[in-house]
């Protein structure tokens, strides 16, 4: 069984759920989908803050 994690209804969901477009995942289990939002807002921020990965120096050319 897998799990998602809904981003129109912000809520853990089954195999049977909103389209695959609305969602994040799958996860092996309920705790993972529900650290979803977290878990990619962390991501989101790390890759904000990673040299490797700043486009700041392209925008001045």
């Amino acid at each position: 069984m897998a799990f998602w994690f809904c981003l129109t209804h912000m809520a853990v969901e089954g195999e049977e759920g909103c389209a695959h477009a609305e969602r994040l995942g799958p996860y092996p289990d309920e705790a993972s989908a529900q650290a979803a939002l977290s878990r990619a807002h962390a991501r989101s921020e790390a890759w904000d803050h990673d040299p490797r990965w700043n486009d700041a120096a392209d925008l001045e050319d």
